[in-house]
C-alpha cells in the first residue's frame, strides 16, 4: 500500500508540473532584438478614412476674418478640453470621403492625409481671396484600436497620437496575460475598405520592421490563447482529467497485482 501512495503522489507531482511548465521561449518579448535594432524607424501620415471626425481650426492675421470658418464649441473655451464634446463639433467624413466646409462648400478628402488636408484649405482659403495667409490645423478626434483576447483589459481605446507603436497599444489594454500565444498575434486593418491581416511572432524583433510596427486608427489587435491555456479549456487537456485517469490506471494496476 505504501509504494502505491508513492507512485500516486508522484505521478500526481509529475502531471501536475507538466500542465503549469511554460518555457520562457515563449514568454519574453523580442528576445532576438540584438540581429535587428538599432533599426531606423520611418513615420507616415494615415489617409483620412470615412466616419472619421476631424477638428479644423484656421486662423488669420486678423482673427475676426477666420472666424467664419470655425465652430464655436457651446460654453466656456474650457470645454475645448473636452474630447467629447469636440467630437459634436467636428467635421465627419461622409461615405463618399467629403467633409462639408464653410464658405468653400463640400471639400473631398479622398486619398489626403491631415498634413495634405491642412495644405489644400489654406490653398484655396488663399486663392480664392478669403484669407491672407492663413494657418490651418487639423486633428483626428476619434482614432481607436479595439485590443481583445489574452490581455488584462481588453476593449476599444481611444489615442490621440500621430504614431502608436504596436507595443503601446497592448499597454492600454494591460500588457498580455500569462496564458497569451505571444507567438501568434493577430492584427486586423482596415484601409480605404481594403481589409487584411497580419501575424506578429512577438517573441522575435523582426516585425519591427513591418508596417503593423505602428497602428492604425480602427485596428483590431486579437490575442490568442496559448496551448496550455486551450487544453485546459478541453476535458482530455484538463489536469484534472489526466489526473482523474492517471489514478484510474494506477488504482487498477495495484488491484491486478494484489490478486
Amino acid at each position: 500500500m505504501k509504494n502505491y501512495i508513492k507512485i500516486k503522489t508522484i505521478t500526481l507531482g509529475i502531471l501536475i508540473l507538466m500542465q503549469s511548465c511554460v518555457t520562457q521561449k515563449k514568454i519574453l518579448y523580442v528576445q532576438d532584438d540584438y540581429e535587428y535594432l538599432p533599426l531606423e524607424l520611418s513615420y507616415s501620415d494615415n489617409t483620412i478614412q470615412v466616419d472619421d471626425i476631424l477638428d479644423i481650426r484656421v486662423g488669420a492675421l486678423t482673427p475676426e476674418a477666420a472666424l467664419p470658418y470655425n465652430k464655436s464649441l457651446s460654453g466656456k473655451q474650457v470645454q475645448n478640453n473636452n474630447l467629447e464634446v469636440m467630437k459634436l463639433e467636428g467635421y465627419l467624413v461622409t461615405q463618399d470621403k467629403t467633409i462639408n466646409f464653410p464658405v468653400l462648400g463640400v471639400i473631398s478628402v479622398a486619398g489626403k492625409t491631415i498634413t495634405t488636408l491642412e495644405k489644400d484649405l489654406k490653398e484655396q482659403l488663399e486663392s480664392g481671396g478669403y484669407l491672407i495667409d492663413p494657418s490651418v490645423t487639423i486633428r483626428l478626434l476619434n482614432a481607436k484600436v479595439t485590443i481583445l483576447g489574452e490581455v488584462r483589459s481588453p476593449g476599444t481605446f481611444t489615442f490621440t497620437e500621430n504614431n502608436m507603436s504596436f507595443l503601446q497599444a497592448l499597454g492600454l489594454a494591460g500588457d498580455l496575460t500569462i496564458n497569451a500565444n505571444r507567438q501568434d498575434v493577430q492584427i486586423i486593418r482596415s484601409v480605404d475598405g481594403v481589409l487584411t491581416t497580419n501575424h506578429l511572432n512577438l517573441t522575435s524583433a523582426n516585425w519591427l520592421s513591418s508596417p503593423f510596427e505602428r497602428i492604425k486608427p480602427n485596428d483590431v489587435i486579437i490575442v490568442q490563447p496559448n496551448r496550455s491555456k486551450i487544453k485546459s479549456a478541453a476535458f482530455f487537456g484538463n489536469a484534472g482529467s489526466y489526473v482523474t485517469i492517471a489514478s484510474l490506471v494506477i488504482s487498477t494496476i495495484v488491484l491486478i497485482n494484489n490478486f
